[in-house]
């Protein structure tokens, strides 16, 4: 008691020294002299996200930061993919990077990123994933029928499988549509179809990437027994933004198709295609994202001869894991069986869920 008396003022100076500073947190000053402080989350490109106790999560340039000064050590990458852990500070119009052992002063240009620990985990979970993470899974189960002078039941089990790293992207898919007509006690199939396939694509570089695939497709009404579909080529990142992105693919696919048009002959025909397309994916509100695949696949062993596929789907998330999903599946194909239309369609719509790990 006695202490606190004889030095009242000099502890309260200093225990209020004490919380300001760590009260003060990371220092962001702009160039127009606005100051912002709080923990600094990531760097990314030419963007700063800062968590600032009073505004929240905030987005600076970098370009328009005159100071930067750290409270707590940050994940800083350096030119050359080299990742140190240390506090950073603005001297001169340059950064000193406080490394343990190694401290530097470099450029802000120098400064590639920066992340958190909590940013850096993620990081690291994008770059080397487990086998099990990063995967996404959007299906549904649709039943629709009739009871009374006609009885009709349609089952369709759209599934969609995505696994998005920093460095590659695994999908895969499964569509099936079955349904069946009674009228008078006469029972047939009006239709029967299944489509599933994968597909896999590794980055090169921010532009560039290589691509292989899988598919397979059943159609008891085009009399196709089996198609099966081995192909890889190259893409390009066209276009990514905040709400969605484009890549546009090419190459070349080997398709071995399987008919038995009864009465007529089972017949087995193998060909060299040449392939291009689109995937689209883009957020067209808060709940509701657009997907869009494109490809047409050009016969090189019967020339003239084509196919195409087009796949569109869109899901709007009603509860975190509840979805309303529509979708439409589109096969066309230039020389059907005789008798048979040349394009297929499957369309989709009802409840769904969506699984993200």
């Amino acid at each position: 008691m006695s202490i606190l008396k004889l030095n009242g003022l000099p502890a309260v100076c200093l225990l209020a020294s004490v919380m300001l500073a760590t009260a003060m947190g990371d220092q962001i000053v702009l160039k127009d002299g606005d100051r912002v402080t709080g923990s600094i989350v990531k760097k990314d490109g030419q963007t700063v996200t800062i968590l600032s106790k009073n505004f929240g999560a905030v987005t600076l340039k970098w370009d328009d930061i005159a100071t930067v000064k750290t409270d707590q050590p940050l994940n800083v990458v350096l030119a050359g993919d080299q990742t140190v852990k240390a506090n950073i500070q603005t001297q001169d119009g340059r950064i000193e990077v406080a490394a343990p052992g190694a401290p530097r002063v470099v450029d802000a240009t120098g400064i590639v990123a920066l992340r958190n620990d909590a940013e850096q985990k993620v990081y690291e979970r994008l770059r080397h994933p487990g086998l099990l993470d990063l995967w996404t899974i959007n299906g549904s189960l649709s039943l629709a029928g009739t009871k009374g002078n006609a009885e009709t039941l349609v089952i369709t089990t759209p599934l969609n499988f995505a696994r998005v790293s920093s460095t590659s992207k695994t999908t895969a898919y499964f569509n099936s549509i079955r349904s069946s007509a009674t009228i008078n006690g006469v029972n047939s199939q009006t239709a029967s179809a299944i489509r599933g396939g994968w597909g896999y694509s590794r980055n090169l570089n921010s532009k560039l990437f290589l691509n292989g695939f899988n598919d397979y497709e059943y159609d008891k009404f085009q009399s196709l027994d089996l198609r099966v579909v081995l192909g890889g080529g190259a893409g390009f990142h066209a276009w990514k933004g905040a709400h969605g992105s484009l890549d546009l693919v090419g190459g070349g696919a080997w398709n071995r198709e399987k008919f038995d048009p009864a009465p007529q002959a089972a017949f087995t025909r193998s060909s060299a295609e040449a392939y291009w397309g689109d995937d689209l994916a883009y957020k067209l509100s808060a709940r509701t994202s657009l997907v869009q695949g494109f490809r047409m696949f050009n016969n090189l062993t019967t020339t003239g001869q084509y196919r195409m596929n087009f796949d569109v789907g869109a899901t709007t998330s009603l509860t975190k894991w509840l979805t309303w999903n529509v979708s439409i599946s589109d096969r066309y194909l230039s020389n059907p069986v005789q008798g048979r239309r040349a394009n297929d369609l499957l369309y989709t719509t009802g409840l769904g869920f969506t699984f993200a790990r």
